[in-house]
């Protein structure tokens, strides 16, 4: 009985996986919220607050990254979120105003900058879209507007089983 050869059509189809997970801040992500520093989580006073900051331990935010935030519905001076931001700033390594969500998208568009499409020029890729870490739509927004103008098509999902984003037009068909 002659051997059985077994051919990977995914590897042979010169598809090139690109995972988002990649672009995940590295950097523990954190919390500052600014509901209880507040009176009856409704109202900021001043001397308690500033003095409530001095006592509080800015050492469980070095080098994370912080979002600042307020989960109470009050009305929050502006000032608040600087004097926040100026004692976070010698320990943390990003912060950002808004929620846990919003510091995510701000620091993997940050990241997805930094990449280089050109590299991927007339190229295959399949955007991955399976994984352990959830992934902000906004990321595969941003990773879409940086490949079309280099790759040939842009697929979403795995190599096996995948969704057409974009193919770029064949000049030769057009005519």
């Amino acid at each position: 009985m002659a051997a059985e050869i077994f051919v990977n059509k995914v590897q042979e189809s010169g598809l090139i996986t690109l995972d988002l997970e990649q672009f995940y801040p590295k950097a523990p992500i954190k919390v500052f919220d600014l509901k209880g520093y507040l009176f009856m989580e409704l109202i900021l006073k001043e001397k308690d607050f500033r003095a409530a900051l001095l006592t509080t331990d800015w050492t469980v935010y070095q080098g994370a990254a912080v979002a600042i935030t307020c989960t109470a519905d009050a009305i929050v001076p502006m000032w608040a979120y600087m004097l926040i931001a100026s004692y976070l700033q010698p320990v943390a390594a990003e912060i950002v105003f808004g929620t846990e969500k919003e510091l995510v998208n701000s620091l993997m568009l940050k990241s997805l900058e930094q990449f280089d499409a050109a590299e991927y020029t007339d190229k295959r890729v399949v955007v991955k879209g399976c994984g352990d870490t959830p992934i902000p739509e906004t990321a595969y927004v941003s990773i879409t507007n940086k490949l079309r103008p280099f790759v040939k098509s842009i697929m979403y999902g795995e190599p096996c089983s995948t969704v057409p984003i974009f193919k770029k037009p064949n000049p030769a068909k057009a005519e």
